[in-house]
């Protein structure tokens, strides 16, 4: 018995020894999931790199996808997110409506759920972070009826497929719609351009010119992206700079054709701290902490709490007092790419 009695006693030691030694198990960090529909041209690649520096901050690990405009494949991208054990998703989605099955398959799995920039429709989301589009519609239209309250207008709106599209257009048309009703303005061309391609812009842009014979007095462009392509296609029938062009992001070509003079305005959105925002709330989900909403933003299933941000219409006359100022873009980098003559003075 005193024999058995010692092996156990060396056997339990044995184990207790072992398990010492065993290296101690870290803690995974939280996991949020950052799925977006394309990172293409600046404005994306500014959300996503503003996103990651702040979660860094905030001590969780992130895991991001580019679904390249492909519904499906954004779908799996996320259903991967999942398995990988996300804990929130911020969702930028491509087709508003179709995404809401990226939603049902993130609720499922009792993952939180950030619209991001779009509303995702008829679905479960938890927040919805995005600048107001109602307003930039505003903006965009109310500078144009001022610069040229009289005329053939051309509408450029996003792609048929974000529901930002549609509710940007109503915004504008509620400011043209006096005008036209007074025959003082006549739209004879209004076209949505799919995933919001600058080349589609292009090819809108021409048809007009085409029909119109160059009787054009304005054009209303969603984004600069749309208001790029409609400014190429303008300055082949030597008519830029002699037609007013709106636009939205306040990117830098657009900066820079707004001191050329071929583009007159663009609503500057502080994109690095919506995207830290989205990063800000996504930590607040994880946590259970109650959510920061302004209002309530309804998808057709539910009302949504949403965060809505506010733009800035930027012209000639602002552009150091608000894209510079912020560091938003850059004076150093904007005068390279201008001629000395008309570079902005430091």
């Amino acid at each position: 018995m005193k024999n058995i009695a010692a092996q156990v006693v060396v056997s339990v030691m044995f184990a207790l020894i072992f398990v010492e030694a065993l290296p101690a198990q870290s803690v995974e960090q939280p996991k949020i999931g950052f799925s977006l529909e394309a990172v293409k041209g600046e404005r994306w690649q500014t959300d996503l790199e503003s996103f990651q520096a702040r979660a860094q901050q905030l001590g969780v690990k992130t895991v991001w996808a580019d679904a390249s405009g492909d519904d499906d494949v954004q779908f799996r991208q996320v259903t991967e997110m999942i398995k990988a054990g996300i804990q929130v998703l911020i969702l930028l989605p491509h087709d508003t409506a179709k995404a809401s099955r990226v939603v049902d398959a993130a609720k499922a799995a009792h993952v939180k759920v950030i619209s991001y920039d779009r509303l995702v429709l008829n679905s479960d989301v938890d927040l919805y972070i995005s600048f107001d589009p109602v307003e930039i519609g505003r903006m965009q239209a109310e500078y144009l009826v001022t610069v040229a309250p009289k005329g053939n207008y051309v509408l450029i709106e996003g792609s048929p497929s974000d529901a930002n599209a549609r509710v940007l257009h109503d915004a504008q048309m509620r400011i043209l719609q006096q005008y036209i009703d007074q025959g003082k303005i006549k739209v004879i061309a209004d076209d949505y351009a799919k995933d919001w391609k600058p080349e589609e812009a292009y090819l809108h842009m021409l048809d007009a010119l085409n029909s119109s014979k160059g009787n054009i007095a304005a054009v209303l462009a969603s984004s600069d992206g749309l208001a790029g392509g409609a400014i190429q296609a303008l300055q082949e029938h030597k008519l830029e700079g002699k037609v007013p062009v709106s636009g939205q992001d306040a990117d830098l070509l657009a900066i820079i054709h707004i001191i050329e003079g071929s583009q007159s305005m663009t609503v500057y959105k502080s994109i690095p701290n919506q995207a830290a925002l989205a990063a800000d709330e996504a930590v607040r989900l994880m946590r259970g902490e109650e959510i920061r909403e302004d209002r309530m933003a309804y998808n057709g299933k539910k009302n949504v709490p949403a965060i809505m941000m506010k733009g800035v219409a930027v012209t000639k006359d602002n552009i150091r007092t608000t894209v510079i100022k912020d560091g938003f873009q850059k004076l150093d980098v904007i005068n390279a790419a201008l001629p000395k003559e008309k570079q902005l003075a430091n």
